[in-house]
C-alpha cells in the first residue's frame, strides 16, 4: 500500500522518524472551531520555521454543516495536500461522513475523537486507521471557558512534535482580542490536550524547521489577489459578495481606503461589472471579484468593455457549478465561459495563477496587461487558491503596473479607435479639451461613430484581436519545467500536484516536463509547440467534469498523438500520488 507519509528521512529522533511533511485535518460541524484550531496549527508551524499550507472543505450551511481544516506542514514550501491523512482530529462525527470522500485514510493514520461520540463511522473503520477515543468534552468542561477544539490542537501539536513555544505564540497573536483571559483558557485547554496523548507514540514528526520564519508570508490567495490588484495600479472596486470570492473584498476595503482608492459594495453583478467600465472610461484603473454565477451575469457588459475597448479586470473565484452548485468547493469548471462566453467575436484576456502566492503575480501582471491592451482581463482563481492558506518565502516584486496610452490634448484629428501597428490606440480622458468622441457598444469608424458598414466591421475586428495576438508576454505565458518525452499539461490550482508528482517521478530518475499555463487567452501557438517539442506522451490534468481543458489545448494547439486526459470534478481535490500513478503506468484510463 501506498505510504501516507514522504519517506525522504531528514533525521531520526528516538520518537519517531522525522518526516519532510505531516499531513494533518481537524473536523467538526459548522462553528466547533475547526477553522480556528487549524489556522492556529499553521501559525504555529510558521513561527517554528516551517512551511505549510491549509485548505478549507465546507458545507454550504452557515452552522452545523461539515467543515474540516485540512493542513500540510514541511520542511519545504508546500504547494498540494497529502497524499492522505497521517492525523484526523474529530471534534465530533455529526457530519464527518458527509465529505469522507476528501479525508484519505489508511492503516498508519491515527484518529483522534471525543470518546463519548459513539460509533465511528465506517468510512474510519474501512482504512484501518487506529482511532483514540479521548476526554475532549470533559477536558474542556474542567477548564474556565475551555474550548474543545484548542484540546484538540494540543493533541495534535503534541503528536506531530510542534514546539509548544511556537503555538503559545499563536495562540496570543490569534486570540489577543479577546483578552488575557481568553488567552489563558487557550493555553490552559492545549496543555490540558498535550497531556491527553503524552502516552501515544507520535505520528510522523516534523523533525525542525529550516531557516528563519523572518521574511516568510502567510497568506491566502484571495489576499494574494488582492494585494497584486492593488501594486499593479487597481484604484477602483465595485463588487457583489459572493462565495467563495469575498475575501477579496473585504481585505481590498481597507487597503484601498491606505493606498487612496475606493471599493464599493454594489447592489449586484450587472451593476459591479457597469460601474468598473464607467470608471475605467474615466481613466481610473478598476476591478471587480466574483465568482461562477456572477461572471454569466456580467457578460454582456464585458462585450461593452470590448468593443469600446475599455480595460477592466475581472477576478472570477470559481466554485463547483452549474446554477448555483457547490459554493463552498473547487473546481475548474468556468474555463469555457471564460474564454468563450460572450457573444460576438469578442477577444479579450485571460489568465490563472497556479497557486497561492502566484495569485499575487498573475493578478498584478492581469492589470498591466488590461491597461496596455485596453481589453477586459479575466483572472480565473478557484476556491482551492483563494481560500487556502500558505506560509511561504516572499514572493519576489514584479515591475508590471498600469500603463495606459492617454490621448494629448487637442490631438489633431483625433480619432479613438484608429488603426495603429500596435492594435493600441490613445485612450481620451472624458473632459479633455478637443477629444470629444462616441463610445457605446455599437459597431464604429476609427472615430468612434456608430457604422454598420462591412470594412469599418472587419477593420475593428482585425484591431481588437490582433493587439493581443502581436503583444509581447514574455516568458510568463506559462511555467515550463524540465525535459524528457514525457510531460504535464495543466492549469490552475492543479499545477501545485501536478508540479510534486513531476519532481517525485525526476526523483526516481525518470525525465518529466510540466507545462503550466498562466495565458489562456489569446492562445500561443508558436510558444506551446516549443514547449512540446519531444514530447511523445501527454497527460492532461484538469478539475472539470466534460475535459474544458482538454478541449481548449485541442481547439488551438497541436498535441502529441499519444495525450490521455485525467480530468475530474470537484470537490475532490487532485493528488499527487494520483498524477503519479497515471504517468507510472501509462495504461491506466
Amino acid at each position: 500500500m501506498h505510504s501516507l507519509v514522504d519517506t525522504a528521512t531528514l533525521e531520526r529522533p528516538a520518537a519517531a522518524p522525522a518526516s519532510r511533511s505531516v499531513s494533518l485535518v481537524f473536523t467538526g460541524s459548522g462553528g466547533a472551531g475547526a477553522m480556528t484550531a487549524g489556522q492556529i496549527l499553521l501559525d504555529a508551524a510558521a513561527k517554528a520555521g516551517f512551511y505549510g499550507l491549509m485548505s478549507r472543505s465546507m458545507g454550504p450551511q452557515i452552522r452545523g454543516g461539515e467543515a474540516a481544516a485540512m493542513l500540510r506542514l514541511s520542511n519545504r514550501p508546500v504547494a498540494a495536500l497529502g497524499d492522505g491523512f497521517d492525523l484526523l482530529v474529530a471534534f465530533d462525527w455529526g457530519s464527518v461522513a458527509r465529505f469522507a470522500a476528501e479525508l484519505p485514510l489508511g492503516p498508519k493514520s491515527l484518529v483522534l475523537v471525543d470518546d463519548e461520540q459513539g460509533e465511528t463511522p465506517a468510512f474510519v473503520v474501512a482504512s484501518g486507521a487506529e482511532v483514540l477515543c479521548l476526554a475532549f468534552e470533559r477536558t474542556a468542561e474542567a477548564i474556565p471557558d475551555g474550548r474543545v477544539n484548542m484540546v484538540g490542537v494540543g493533541a495534535a501539536a503534541r503528536l506531530i512534535g510542534l514546539d509548544p513555544d511556537g503555538l503559545v505564540a499563536a495562540i496570543e497573536t490569534k486570540l489577543g482580542r479577546k483578552g488575557a483571559a481568553t488567552i489563558a483558557a487557550a493555553k490552559a485547554a492545549i496543555e490540558a490536550g498535550e497531556r491527553l496523548v503524552a502516552e501515544h507514540p507520535p505520528v510522523a514528526r516534523l523533525g525542525r524547521g529550516e531557516g528563519s520564519a523572518d521574511g516568510r508570508w502567510n497568506i491566502s490567495g484571495n489576499e494574494a489577489t488582492g494585494l497584486g490588484a492593488i501594486r499593479g495600479g487597481i484604484g477602483f472596486v465595485a463588487a457583489y459578495p459572493i462565495t467563495p470570492s469575498t475575501e477579496i473584498l473585504e481585505w481590498m476595503a481597507p487597503a484601498l481606503e491606505r493606498t487612496g482608492g475606493v471599493l464599493v459594495q454594489a447592489e449586484d453583478e450587472l451593476a459591479s461589472i457597469n460601474m468598473i467600465i464607467g470608471a475605467s472610461f474615466s481613466g481610473v484603473p478598476s476591478m471587480t471579484a466574483t465568482s461562477g454565477p456572477g461572471l454569466s451575469l456580467m457578460s454582456e457588459s464585458l462585450g461593452l468593455a470590448v468593443a469600446s475597448e475599455t480595460p477592466v479586470v475581472v477576478v472570477d473565484v470559481m466554485r463547483g457549478g452549474p446554477s448555483t452548485g457547490i459554493p463552498t468547493k473547487s473546481e475548474q469548471s468556468d474555463l469555457a465561459i471564460a474564454l468563450d462566453g460572450l457573444h460576438g467575436d469578442a477577444p479579450h484576456l485571460v489568465l490563472a495563477p497556479n497557486s497561492i502566492d502566484d495569485c499575487l503575480a498573475t493578478t498584478q501582471w492581469a492589470v498591466h496587461l488590461a491597461e496596455k491592451l485596453q481589453t477586459p482581463a479575466i483572472v480565473l482563481s478557484d476556491q482551492s487558491l483563494g481560500q487556502s492558506r500558505v506560509v511561504t518565502d516572499r514572493p519576489p516584486d514584479r515591475p508590471y503596473r498600469a500603463e495606459r496610452l492617454v490621448a494629448a490634448a487637442d490631438t489633431a484629428n483625433y480619432r479613438r479607435y484608429a488603426v495603429t501597428e500596435s492594435g493600441v490606440s490613445p485612450m481620451a480622458i472624458p473632459g479633455t479639451p478637443g477629444l470629444a468622441h462616441v463610445a457605446d457598444g455599437l459597431e464604429h469608424s476609427e472615430r468612434g461613430t456608430p457604422s454598420a458598414a462591412a470594412a469599418d466591421h472587419q477593420r475593428q475586428l482585425d484591431k481588437r484581436q490582433g493587439k493581443l495576438d502581436r503583444c509581447d508576454y514574455g516568458a510568463d505565458w506559462a511555467d515550463v519545467e524540465g525535459d524528457g518525452a514525457v510531460a504535464i499539461v495543466t492549469w490552475g490550482s492543479v499545477t501545485g500536484p501536478a508540479r510534486e508528482a513531476a519532481a517525485r517521478l525526476r526523483a526516481r530518475g525518470e525525465e518529466v516536463r510540466l507545462i503550466s499555463l498562466r495565458l489562456l487567452a489569446p492562445a500561443r501557438p508558436v510558444e506551446m509547440a516549443a514547449a512540446l517539442s519531444g514530447v511523445e506522451r501527454l497527460l492532461v490534468v484538469e478539475q472539470s467534469h466534460s475535459k474544458q481543458f482538454l478541449k481548449y489545448l485541442r481547439a488551438n494547439y497541436d498535441l502529441p498523438t499519444a495525450t490521455k486526459s485525467f480530468a475530474r470534478p470537484g470537490p475532490l481535490p487532485v493528488r499527487p500520488v494520483e498524477i503519479e500513478a497515471r504517468l507510472s503506468d501509462w495504461s491506466m484510463q
